[in-house]
């Protein structure tokens, strides 16, 4: 991929410390895990991901070990012909160029301006004066660095063994394709050679005692990953991560001629997805932790950013881990890591125990713990509310437990009354949440009146929301659960309060022909007629072509008015 073996420094949205040994610190890209992360490996000898789409972890120094060339130029000061890495083209005069080792030596006058053209064909970005401009010295591995074999070695025991050392006495070129990408070393046995330091993304040497290199211009220096072309339509690439979070009413119509829909594509609502492919029609080809590929209209999808993606999670989250081994050995690199003894927990369902501060993820499976790349796995997501006591059950069932509100939330899902009670008498928080989802709401999809009966006595608050904007009113409509409604009504339950999708507890029932819910909540007097999406309960009953309902509805109007 397009900019591995450059060498680069920290960038505006640096925030992880001196993982790069400082300021002006010079690393290796190895690779690119996706369009918006990359691996780098520092002259220091630390290798980790750093993000190039949205937030910009870091600046291209020199693209010249990538072979980027502008053909047909030269630099009218050391006469390299052509120009290789970012070309410095003079705004104050006719066809006059610069290469980046002459820009940053000063070459030129300092008070013109200079175009910066990163790649051949790139648009031409203007740069401040030189003159008003604050340069900074770089480090790594330069001449008179003290230097040892790195993670790419594979020279035998030409250094004179494990852990000898050596001082580069140059920066050369690996190929005449490849300019500034390798340092001529002479180690303390006698021995000579040239080696790999961004040649192909390789590192054959760390550094043990750094040098300073040539000063630069660091806010001239362009952001890694912001340029670069591959736009699909509605501004996605290969590589995003989207999701689908449009009423599925929506999707489905959408999804005409794009596709379709079918059933198996549920597993798609709420779940992050990779795109893999646009078609020559631009629809999106979209990836899933299953291992299973769905074809989307682009209207129906959002990207999500990496950074968005690292922060969704919270203490407690459920998630799937990606089924997809090859995937996760590479999502795994400068993430704790894979290891076989991970394979079982491939496609199982986990429990977030902890965040680092790099968001890598700690998380239950299993029945251990490992650390995951939060890219490798997707927070479990109920669109509709209906999946909740299937998942707490499969995550019961994969578990222990010991958390007394775990053990709460768990025993309010089965509808153990007893369990609750005693999880309360040891302290559990009656409000606290598991997977995103209260002891009340379990309870109230799940029909269990005399856990909620419990719960309501112990002053559980009905009006909590969890991710989706449900309530314990709206869990009870989508598990058809009228006399459920009817409790939480006399507990003072809002029965018009609208979820994230804007839906009430009654937008549920129609929506989901559930009679005894609609019959329940027009007799427990919520409002008939407001809207979603410009559509009157009536509107959507008519659209269901529910007859009874309908009649139902008609019926609460006359009686409303």
């Amino acid at each position: 991929m397009e900019g591995v073996g450059a060498r680069v420094v920290r960038g505006p949205d640096w925030k992880w410390g001196k993982q790069d040994g400082g300021e002006g610190h010079v690393g290796t890209v190895r690779n690119f895990e996706s369009p918006e992360e990359v691996v780098v490996v520092w002259d220091n000898g630390t290798a980790a991901n750093y993000r190039s789409a949205g937030d910009y972890d870091l600046r291209i120094l020199d693209s010249a070990p990538t072979g980027v060339k502008h053909e047909g130029t030269m630099c009218d000061v050391c006469r390299q012909q052509p120009i290789f890495g970012i070309r410095w083209k003079c705004a104050d005069c006719a066809n006059y160029d610069l290469c980046s080792v002459c820009y940053h030596g000063d070459k030129h006058s300092l008070r013109h301006r200079f175009y910066r053209i990163t790649v051949p064909g790139s648009e031409r970005v203007m740069m401040e004066t030189r003159r008003k401009s604050k340069k900074i010295a770089t480090r790594g591995i330069f001449p008179g660095a003290r230097v040892m074999r790195g993670v790419d070695w594979q020279w035998e025991d030409q250094d004179g063994g494990m852990g000898r050392r050596g001082k580069v006495s140059e920066v050369q070129d690996w190929s005449a394709a490849s300019p500034r990408s390798a340092a001529y070393v002479v180690w303390d046995n006698g021995a000579k050679n040239l080696y790999r330091v961004g040649f192909e993304g390789m590192a054959d040497l760390k550094v043990v005692n750094d040098a300073k290199g040539h000063s630069v211009y660091k806010d001239h220096l362009p952001f890694l990953g912001q340029h670069g072309g591959g736009r699909g339509p509605m501004g996605l690439h290969l590589g995003d991560q989207v999701k689908v979070d449009l009423e599925l009413e929506i999707v489905q119509s959408l999804q005409h001629g794009h596709g379709g829909w079918t059933d198996g594509m549920f597993e798609c609502l709420g779940i992050t997805g990779t795109i893999v492919g646009i078609d020559e029609d631009h629809d999106i080809i979209v990836s899933y932790p299953s291992g299973n590929r769905w074809t989307f209209n682009p209207a129906v999808l959002t990207k999500v950013s990496t950074t968005a993606q690292t922060s969704q999670f919270a203490v407690g989250d459920i998630v799937h881990i990606c089924s997809d081994l090859e995937r996760m050995k590479v999502l795994q690199k400068g993430h704790g890591e894979w290891a076989a003894a991970m394979t079982p927990t491939l496609g199982s369902i986990g429990r977030v125990q902890q965040i680092y501060h790099d968001n890598d993820l700690k998380i239950e499976v299993c029945g251990t713990s490992w650390t995951y790349n939060p890219l490798a796995v997707s927070k479990i997501s109920y669109p509709s509310g209906e999946r909740l006591s299937a998942i707490l059950k499969k995550i019961f069932e994969t578990q222990g437990t010991g958390d007394v509100n775990l053990e709460l939330v768990k025993s309010a899902a089965n509808g153990d009354a007893q369990k609750v009670e005693e999880a309360l008498m040891k302290g559990a928080d009656v409000n606290a949440m598991f997977g995103g989802h209260t002891a009340l709401q379990a309870a109230s999809q799940n029909g269990h009146l005399d856990v909620i009966r419990l719960l309501l006595r112990h002053n559980a608050d009905v009006e909590i929301e969890d991710k989706d904007g449900d309530r314990a009113i709206h869990h009870a409509a989508f598990g058809n659960e009228p006399a459920v409604m009817e409790l939480l009504a006399k507990a003072g339950a809002d029965l018009n309060i609208r979820n994230s999708r804007r839906q009430t507890p009654l937008h549920i029932g129609v929506n989901k022909g559930f009679f005894g819910v609609v019959k329940a909540l027009l007799k427990l007097g919520c409002h008939p007629s407001l809207q979603v999406r410009n559509h009157t309960f009536l509107h959507a009953t008519i659209r269901k072509m529910c007859c009874t309902l309908m009649g139902i509805i008609l019926f609460a109007k006359t009686s409303y008015k």
